[in-house]
């Protein structure tokens, strides 16, 4: 039995060596099978990767460039490409074996595409095309030039050249014929110049955006191949503008023009076009000097202008006053959308010389009234042309009330004292007297008082009749001499009443003719009988 225990316990060791062997052999050989796997894995995808299929090289050898197969197995064949340069980068001997039939396809697909792209740029050329339908036609395609790039940079660049060359010229010459038959058009000039330079950004726009997405270009590659385009069309219209403006004297169209670019310059920063950025400046930078010495020349001829040579003169508003108001409120008008300092101090200047004018003018009237007359009419006329247009807060607006308002108070005075002139006076002195204390002195004016007063009860209507008639003569502005006339009956009211509290003081409340004083209610009453309706 002890024996039998003893063979027993030996052969179960043995079977216990056996099994920690097999175990040992199991993973050995788990560890050859993962190491096949990944092997068989990556040698796979390098197969897969080398492997040109049949229906590669169909597609390329046979199908026409325009075929969506010919587009995915062109990709196909730059991806596989791709992975034979980086294959052969790390020394894989296997892609000898495929490089000759990848590079014969290259060259097929290459000389497809250089035939497909040189037709289509040379559709351009062809007299009335729209060539912008062609030139979209190809964004459909612009995977091709992507594939020259990185397969065939010398086919590539000519295909660019050959665009760059082709379409610079085409641009230039529809340009140039467009231009031409535009300035031949009878329209203000900054009309044509919009139409022209809004042409000129849209096509501009639209050329910049192709070239960005086309020829895969940005920053300032993209900015050199846009001029390469269009320099030669930008420096056309550059020098067509010089030429212009060297015999241009309108300044409310150079200052047109000048906005035009100001916001022309804002659509092509909302499209994302920095291209025609220099451009813009180029065109401002002839634009502005001449502008300013336009302005500078009209402020010149207005401080040099002599009255005396100007012919006859009335009391209307003057001519120059007129073009004057019309000018600077066109150039107010338009300066508010995007205000300018320098136009504000040019426009300041002119309105100096023409205050100058205006009184130089005035001073050629013998009587200050005819002068007043002068001034209000002008003053009035040139503040309403200007409110038609500016603000009513800027500062030419501002300006002309108060010399309105100013000169306007004098004449009202001037009005009223051949008439009421004894009684002015007399009211002045009389309060001088009672502020200072000296009332005791009006005792010795009763007389005076008297015949101010019955003076005063018996010409008192005809005279306003009359004030009022000869300010219907006197001034073109209807409203104008309503407002005149409503401030002289103010006035004379406001003197009567004064009048009235003078009367009221203890050394001539006896006075008998108080009694026949004019109630002031009732003299309101009256006057507003007297108000002209014009």
């Amino acid at each position: 039995m002890e024996q039998m225990l003893g063979a027993f316990q030996s052969d179960l060791s043995s079977i216990s060596s056996e099994i920690r062997t097999l175990q040992e052999q199991s993973g050995a050989m788990n560890i050859r099978l993962r190491n096949r796997q990944a092997v068989r894995g990556k040698l796979g995808e390098l197969v897969d990767g080398l492997v040109v299929p049949s229906a590669l090289i169909t597609a390329i050898l046979e199908a026409p460039v325009t075929e969506p197969r010919f587009l995915e197995q062109l990709q196909e064949l730059d991806a596989k490409a791709a992975a034979v340069r980086e294959q052969e980068a790390r020394g894989t001997a296997a892609c000898a074996d495929v490089r000759g039939v990848l590079d014969r396809l290259r060259v097929k697909a290459v000389t497809k595409i250089r035939e497909f792209i040189l037709q289509k740029i040379y559709s351009f050329r062809k007299p009335m095309t729209n060539y912008q339908i062609p030139q979209t036609a190809l964004l459909k395609y612009r995977f091709f030039y992507q594939f020259l790039l990185g397969n065939e940079r010398a086919t590539a660049k000519e295909i660019r050249d050959e665009y760059v060359e082709t379409l610079s010229k085409i641009y230039l010459s529809y340009y140039r014929s467009y231009l031409g038959r535009l300035m031949k058009v009878q329209y203000p000039f900054e009309a044509l110049f919009r139409s022209q330079h809004y042409a000129l950004l849209d096509n501009s726009c639209r050329e910049y955006l192709f070239i960005c997405e086309f020829f895969v270009v940005s920053g300032p590659a993209a900015h050199d191949l846009f001029h390469a385009v269009m320099g030669r069309t930008l420096s056309m219209t550059l020098k067509h503008l010089e030429s212009y403006l060297a015999d241009c004297y309108d300044a409310i169209a150079v200052f047109l023009c000048i906005h035009i670019v100001l916001r022309f310059r804002n659509i092509t920063a909302k499209r994302d076009v920095p291209a025609l950025d220099r451009y813009w400046e180029q065109v401002l930078a002839l634009l502005w000097p001449r502008f300013e010495l336009i302005l500078e020349l009209n402020v010149q001829s207005v401080r040099s202008t002599d009255p005396q040579r100007l012919g006859g003169l009335d009391t209307r508003p003057h001519y120059i006053t007129r073009r004057y108001a019309e000018f600077s409120s066109a150039l107010v008008s338009i300066n508010q959308t995007i205000p300018n300092e320098r136009t504000m101090q040019l426009l300041g200047q002119l309105q100096v010389e023409v205050e100058n004018f205006v009184l130089r003018v005035a001073a050629e009237f013998s009587s200050r009234k005819e002068q007043l007359v002068f001034l209000i009419n002008n003053y009035d006329m040139m503040l309403g042309v200007l409110m038609e247009r500016a603000a009513d807060d800027s500062k030419e607006v501002e300006s002309f009330q108060q010399l309105l308002n100013a000169r306007t108070q004098e004449f009202i005075e001037e009005l009223l004292s051949p008439p009421f002139g004894g009684l002015v006076a007399f009211v002045k002195e009389a309060e001088a007297l009672i502020e200072r204390g000296q009332a005791e002195r009006l005792r010795g004016e009763e007389a005076r008082v008297t015949q101010l007063i019955r003076g005063f009860g018996s010409s008192w209507k005809s005279s306003v009749e009359s004030l009022s008639q000869d300010v219907m003569r006197s001034f073109t502005n209807f409203r104008n001499g309503t407002s005149i006339i409503q401030g002289a009956l103010t006035q004379l009211i406001q003197l009567y009443h004064r009048f009235h509290r003078v009367l009221s003081q203890p050394q001539l409340r006896a006075l008998p003719a108080r009694a026949e004083l004019i109630n002031i209610h009732h003299l309101m009453v009256e006057l507003k009988k007297h108000k002209p309706n014009f």
